[in-house]
């Protein structure tokens, strides 16, 4: 039986999807995860689902260890991850709601530790290739069954992802759009390049909640609003989880 890892984000924290869950606290060579493990079931899958920011969302994004999440799924035995985040909009066509499948990233973080590899052996340098970040086997698998569902979603999207837990000024929500971001959130980096570097297939589906504060016509973004939709539409995504696994 194969063995995959969800990583639940901003209101899906701590989703009952499991069959036969059962909670196992780990420690890594980086610390505790972010959550105990949850190991369960999806179908003929076997799941093991960690809570990115904390099972009562307390863990701010700067403040996650990524490292630990990581390291903790892949020695679970998980043969890849599946991750979920809000996201703001920074574009017109992604409304509220949607679901946009990540294929690339833009990291404006700076203050996390962003990689596994904090020395090299003597002759041994290692960098990452990140061209393609995110699985295209788990990003097909997501759009087949996202059509197959009739949400509404968008096969591909830019997410640049920033320090937080401030959201985006005007000025800087403009240049993500002028630099072809389409999604903004705070999480997805470092964690797909963990994923890619400890050698996890990762994809995510992310999911609008508003439009940062670009767009003249609408209300800055607001924690509160994030809340509302994703509540509104958690059920749309974990029913998209069920269906890939």
């Amino acid at each position: 039986m194969r063995r995959f890892g969800i990583i639940g984000g901003s209101g899906l924290d701590n989703p009952e999807i499991l069959a036969d869950a059962e909670d196992r606290t780990v420690n890594t060579p980086f610390g505790p995860p972010s959550s105990p493990l949850r190991h369960g079931g999806i179908g003929d899958s076997e799941v093991v689902l960690l809570a990115r920011h904390g099972r009562g969302h307390t863990i701010p994004p700067s403040q996650v260890n990524y490292r630990a999440n990581i390291w903790a799924l892949h020695d679970a035995g998980c043969e890849a991850v599946l991750a979920t985040t809000a996201v703001g909009s920074l574009r017109e066509e992604i409304g509220r709601g949607d679901l946009v499948v990540l294929d690339q990233f833009i990291d404006f973080t700076r203050h996390r530790e962003i990689t596994f590899h904090t020395y090299f052996r003597p002759g041994e340098p290692i960098h990452a290739p990140m061209a393609e970040p995110f699985s295209h086997e788990l990003r097909e698998r997501l759009i087949a069954k996202a059509e197959e569902l009739e949400l509404s979603y968008h096969s591909r999207g830019t997410v640049v992802t920033i320090e937080g837990p401030r959201f985006s000024t005007k000025a800087e929500s403009h240049m993500f759009r002028a630099w072809g971001a389409d999604v903004i959130n705070m999480s997805i980096a470092p964690e797909v390049i963990l994923a890619n570097e400890i050698g996890m297939p990762y994809a995510a589906v992310a999911m609008s909640t508003d439009y940062d504060c670009w767009k003249e016509d609408e209300e800055p973004v607001s924690w509160e609003a994030v809340l509302e939709v994703f509540a509104r539409n958690a059920e749309r995504v974990t029913g998209l989880l069920r269906a890939v696994l």
